[in-house]
């Protein structure tokens, strides 16, 4: 009987495009089409925004934050300002912190509407993609009636934050709010419900409970692993103790429920702006801050729940207008880890389909 030998194929993928995860290259071994290896590049898009922010006052780093996780650039504008705040000690006005709350959780929203998308379209589901992105264009308006700005989002001050939404962003709000559900069955019912989609990403790419614990992966990418695992409940920052939410978790481990986890999030953000809009008290949205600011000679290390994980910034103030280290913790940085652990023995297909389920954005990752 003839034997048949097979030679290891090396296959470069990426990187493709200056956006997205398309900046990332992955050296894939492949049997036949099956994985056995593979390499991950990284450092395509490196901008070395924490030296950028070692060169910058502490105002002036405030922007270079949108370029981060750039689908959800009030998070990273509110996990920076809070640091620095948390450094000078600075009481935020109520006000204030119940708009950042909604602003926040608007990006959270819109980041897993693009995450939802972009995984329809990484498996050719070209339909599907465009339900969720009509959608989030209707945050990205109501961003634009306060900031000014679609996608970098620049909203948050130290003290405060730079503008009071226009009469015309709360019944917008409202009404978005109001055909959120009907948004979700339609993404179910043209995607998530799909038998190809749940053909292409169901059981493929388990990433087991004890495996993302040990990688320190956190986000949804953790929930849907079966971890319940947040740090608006774990160490709760800002308001977010007043309100009352879950904390989806699901317990399949595989691609299929760490995009089904992210609609899930989406009725929860929802119910916290929901409360946040019935209690928002009136007053200032900005507190008495220093024109100049220079935190005292000291460091701290501060943390919130980013749409993709946890998001950590880490700030050593030498007394000057400049902070003299910053290091920032991304939480796609970390979860990228699993994929040539989780990958292997997968076909090629599969590959793509579990990658697109990390929502990796290159931004936090090449920081």
């Amino acid at each position: 009987m003839a034997v048949k030998n097979t030679q290891e194929l090396v296959l470069n993928m990426g990187p493709q495009h200056p956006s997205m995860h398309g900046v990332f290259r992955m050296v894939v071994h492949l049997e036949g089409e099956t994985v056995t290896k593979i390499e991950p590049k990284l450092g395509y898009l490196h901008r070395g925004m924490e030296k950028l922010a070692e060169s910058r006052t502490y105002s002036q780093f405030i922007p270079y934050t949108d370029r981060l996780d750039y689908l959800a650039s009030p998070h990273n504008n509110w996990a920076y300002v809070q640091t620095v705040e948390k450094l000078m000690s600075v009481e935020i006005p109520e006000r204030a912190e119940y708009l950042r709350v909604i602003f926040g959780e608007l990006a959270r929203i819109a980041s897993h509407q693009v995450m939802i998308a972009s995984t329809a379209l990484d498996i050719a589901g070209w339909t599907a993609w465009s339900y969720a992105f009509r959608d989030r264009e209707r945050i990205l308006d109501m961003f634009e009636m306060t900031a000014g700005s679609r996608l970098t989002v620049n909203i948050m001050r130290i003290g405060g934050l730079s503008a009071e939404p226009p009469a015309e962003f709360w019944p917008a709000l409202k009404a978005f709010l109001d055909d959120t559900p009907e948004m979700l069955e339609e993404y179910y019912g043209v995607f998530l419900g799909n038998e190809i989609t749940q053909g292409r990403l169901k059981n493929i790419g388990i990433l087991s409970k004890e495996l993302a614990e040990n990688l320190s992966i956190t986000g949804p990418v953790l929930r849907a692993s079966g971890v319940n695992y947040d740090v608006r409940k774990a160490e709760p920052y800002s308001i977010y103790d007043r309100f009352d939410f879950k904390v989806p978790v699901r317990t399949g481990c595989d691609s299929y429920d760490r995009t089904l986890i992210r609609m899930d999030e989406i009725v929860e953000s929802i119910k916290i702006i929901k409360q946040a809009v019935r209690d928002i008290p009136e007053g200032p949205i900005m507190a008495k801050v220093p024109k100049v600011i220079k935190p005292p000679v000291g460091e701290v290390y501060h943390r919130v729940e980013n749409p993709k994980g946890e998001l950590g910034f880490y700030i050593v103030s030498d007394g000057t207008t400049k902070p003299s280290r910053v290091r920032i913790r991304p939480g796609t940085f970390i979860n990228i880890q699993m994929l040539p652990i989780v990958a292997v023995g997968w076909k090629i297909q599969d590959v793509i389909a579990i990658f697109a389920t990390l929502d990796a954005v290159l931004g936090e990752v090449d920081k």
